[in-house]
């Protein structure tokens, strides 16, 4: 925040607002058929301004009004929405009201700015989590109402531009894949060079097994002697087949140059081989083979074509790109457990379109230009994918810095309404505190060892964390850093375990 902004101030959000720390109801309550509450847990539900119901409460334990803020205080911490109606919170939430005359929607921006939690990723030693305590010293930085206002009102509209944007650009991946799909199959139906074609009084096509056009149809194998760190062969598998390019940077392996020459030498791979998978799910990687290591070597889930002097590299990868094979002979393949398999024979069955060859030189000439035009594209729309995410941070920075709008020196300055608001408090009844269920319990003082005394005391060998906090109610963070040291001791007393007839996680105790 500028220094000059005098009629702004900085103030604790508990000061402007009213905090409701979410605990997560009895699991029991639970339902998926709209009866009770709605009920949101955490992080789940976040990506929109309203967050989507999926879940109900019967007994709510706490509750959020229509229009809180909800605050994500479990990983990720600080994702934000609104509550669009009265609903139940569990533990992974806070509910986070402005006080009048703090503006809602303004306090809510603040909130989708992230600069508070980007240090302050929690107490857990499991999971990121904030506290209750946490939350109420939060530093905000509080405008003059007005300004508020004009800052919320600023904000809707320059992020709902932001928003429109990120929709136009969400688009674009679908539309580009959808244009190297259809450029493929001008290609190899002939349409992309038929004008040229009548031109030139070219030589027909002919429709020819792959067997009869490449030099090698085969597939490979696994080496049952294993694998070595480096200095061998280098060995290709599925997952080495990625967008369509080999990438060995990924989980390199390698073979011995015995084992290539000797059991695996079938599968001998060479650059300019094309390569494609014949085990999926998914069906249809395909891979040019590259001059990065000058022989290797694949799986027996790749199948190799190597093609002779009819036939061009790129002539055959385009055809198995476009995914024509597979869709021809797709109703034919076998496997189990979901597993869809090509067999060696039917890739060496394959019907393959076969052009003259100063066609097929034309053909991939043109798809390789509109290929260039299409990575131009992507590569501009990364550019912009990059950019819109700075932006929205970038704006609300602005705003909350008073950049974003002109400061009127006429506006009620920001101290005033932090005594109004302590003003209204002041005559508001005190809340009635709520009495412990079991005030004996709160004579237990809370150390790891009297909580691993209390854990070895329980009745029974498998409990909950709220059995747990029914003896130490009141510090539920404090008993949460102990619990998690209890199950990181190299001989734990307890293990955490998840229990399926309950559906959650429990703890079990080893012994007394």
């Amino acid at each position: 925040m500028s220094e000059t902004l005098e009629n702004w101030l900085i103030a604790k959000l508990a000061d402007i607002s009213k905090i409701e720390m979410g605990q997560s109801p009895d699991s029991r309550t639970y339902n998926d058929k709209g009866d009770g509450l709605p009920f949101f847990q955490g992080k789940a539900e976040f990506g929109k301004l309203y967050p989507t119901v999926r879940k109900w409460c019967t007994e709510p334990t706490k509750i959020a009004e229509a229009g809180d803020i909800l605050l994500s205080v479990r990983a990720p911490v600080g994702p934000t929405n609104l509550a669009a109606e009265k609903c139940c919170i569990g533990r992974g939430l806070a509910a986070i009201r402005a006080e009048e005359p703090i503006n809602q929607k303004y306090l809510l921006h603040h909130f989708r700015n992230i600069e508070p939690w980007l240090n302050q990723q929690g107490t857990g030693t499991t999971f990121a989590a904030i506290s209750g305590d946490f939350i109420r010293q939060l530093k905000v930085p509080v405008a003059p109402l007005n300004e508020q206002k004009r800052i919320a009102d600023k904000l809707d509209s320059l992020l709902a531009q932001v928003g429109k944007c990120q929709e136009h650009l969400d688009r674009v991946p679908q539309l580009l894949k959808r244009f190297r799909q259809s450029v493929l199959t001008l290609a190899i139906s002939g349409a992309i060079t038929q004008e040229w074609r009548v031109a030139t009084k070219i030589e027909s096509w002919t429709f020819e097994r792959a067997e009869s056009i490449c030099n090698t149809v085969q597939s490979g194998g696994t080496p049952r002697q294993g694998f070595i760190d480096k200095a061998g062969i280098p060995f290709l598998k599925i997952y080495n087949i990625v967008d369509q390019k080999i990438n060995f940077d990924y989980r390199p392996q390698y073979i011995t140059e015995e084992i290539h020459n000797g059991s695996l030498s079938r599968s001998q791979t060479k650059p300019g081989d094309v390569l494609f998978n014949i085990v999926g799910p998914p069906l249809g990687k395909v891979a040019i083979v590259t001059n990065e290591f000058p022989e290797w070597n694949i799986n027996q889930a790749i199948t190799l074509f190597r093609p002779s002097e009819r036939i061009l590299t790129e002539w055959i990868y385009y055809f198995l790109c476009s995914g024509f094979s597979v869709n021809e002979i797709i109703h034919e393949t076998r496997g189990s457990a979901g597993q869809i398999n090509i067999s060696l024979s039917q890739c060496r069955n394959l019907i393959f379109p076969v052009p003259p060859l100063a066609e097929q030189y034309e053909i991939v000439r043109r798809v390789r230009n509109l290929f260039e035009k299409a990575d131009n594209i992507e590569a501009r729309w990364n550019t912009a994918q990059a950019h819109i995410l700075k932006l929205t941070p970038s704006v609300l920075a602005k705003a909350f810095r008073g950049e974003l709008v002109e400061q009127d020196p006429n506006d009620e300055p920001a101290f005033a309404l932090l005594e109004r608001i302590q003003a209204q408090r002041a005559v508001q009844p005190a809340k009635a505190k709520r009495e412990p269920k079991s005030k004996k319990t709160r004579e237990t003082k809370m150390t790891k060892d009297t909580v691993k005394e209390v854990i070895l005391s329980l009745p029974n060998e498998k409990f909950s964390f709220d059995e747990l906090r029914e003896k130490f109610p009141g510090d539920y963070e404090r008993l949460k850093i102990f619990l998690f040291d209890l199950l990181d001791e190299p001989e734990p007393a307890i293990t955490q375990v998840f229990d399926q007839s309950a559906k959650a996680m429990r703890f079990v105790r080893r012994s007394k």
